[in-house]
């Protein structure tokens, strides 16, 4: 059954206009400073992939799960064993921490998780059973909730359980995109949140939502990209309501020049970066895409193709655009945890 979602109480941080120049200082204290700060996020970075350090990372950040609260953690379970999502044993202890619910929707593409029974099968073989309950959030249906930027799409299209949850860890896998250019939280907030319907809706730019007919109306690539940041607005801004909450992690290994949903990536030519996180979802993709753009190549380590992958689908717009309506800012600290 559909409906419609309506927030009472969508929250908005003002955040400043000024870009990042991406060419940051050092300083003393371990902080890396964005020049020119207006508004700043913090960006917390720690360079060993472990799951200690993703519990640590989380923890950092200083948003504590409130009480009696159903905690959801989107991943993207991966199109097959090939693909690069993330691994359960690197998981496990930050979602047991919370006590948390994995949460997937179902794709628009013909593939493995196109469909609940499909999604479900992939789910139980990479092993993510083992270690949580995992939800299809649009096993059931599907309901929308608000977007401020209409410009293309007038409303986000999600399965009709994420209302069930009061909190959720957007726990991303950063790497390339063959059509968004580049994953992050932004996409793992629009794109992985949005049900099969949504997804259609968002790659299309507002023209249909029917499945069926998505590979022929997928051809405004702007319009693309700046849907998925008015739908990550609009899931921020669910969670920014009263009694609930949302934080941000990038998970920078495996990294792939394609996205966890191609069932057959090209193998990773740059080399692990470690782990971002912050309450500013447009700050830490930032943060991300910078460490990616200003990476010194070395044989072996090459951060090349990602490079002319993002810039081939104008992947950085989604950062311009979603700063441009308020969803956070590309002025950031980055602060190093030992």
């Amino acid at each position: 059954m559909k409906k419609i979602f309506y927030s009472l109480a969508i929250l908005s941080t003002s955040m400043g206009i000024l870009a990042c120049s991406g060419k940051n200082h050092e300083s003393q204290d371990n902080e890396v400073v964005a020049s020119a700060p207006s508004d700043t996020a913090t960006v917390y970075y720690i360079k060993d992939i472990t799951p200690q350090n993703l519990v640590k990372i989380y923890e950092a950040l200083g948003v504590p799960v409130p009480e009696n609260a159903k905690v959801a953690v989107k991943i993207s379970t991966g199109e097959s064993k090939d693909s690069y999502n993330l691994e359960v044993g690197l998981i496990k202890d930050l979602v047991q921490k919370v006590n948390g619910t994995l949460v997937e929707s179902n794709t628009a593409y013909h593939g493995n998780r196109n469909t609940t029974e499909a999604h479900r099968k992939a789910i139980a073989e990479r092993g993510y059973l083992d270690i949580a309950d995992v939800d299809i959030l649009d096993a059931e249906g599907t309901t929308k909730i608000p977007v401020k930027d209409t410009t293309w799409i007038h409303y986000d299209i999600v399965g009709d359980h994420l209302p069930n949850y009061d909190y959720m860890i957007n726990l991303a896998h950063f790497k390339g995109h063959q059509m968004g250019g580049f994953g992050g939280v932004l996409k793992n907030a629009s794109i992985g949140i949005a049900s099969s319907s949504g997804k259609t809706y968002i790659h299309t730019a507002g023209r249909t939502e029917d499945v069926d007919k998505i590979w022929g109306l997928v051809d405004n690539q702007d319009g693309f990209i700046e849907s998925m940041a008015a739908a990550a607005q609009g899931v921020h801004d669910y969670f920014k309501q009263p009694g609930k909450d949302i934080v941000y992690i990038d998970v920078m290994n495996n990294m792939s020049i394609d996205c966890d949903c191609n069932g057959h990536p090209a193998t990773p030519v740059l080399k692990d970066m470690g782990i971002l996180a912050s309450t500013d979802p447009v700050a830490l993709d930032k943060a991300a895409l910078d460490l990616v753009f200003g990476h010194e190549n070395v044989d072996g380590d090459d951060a090349q193709p990602m490079i002319e992958r993002i810039k081939e689908m104008h992947g950085t717009h989604i950062i311009d655009h979603a700063e441009k309506i308020g969803l956070g800012t590309t002025n950031y600290k980055l602060v190093t945890l030992d």
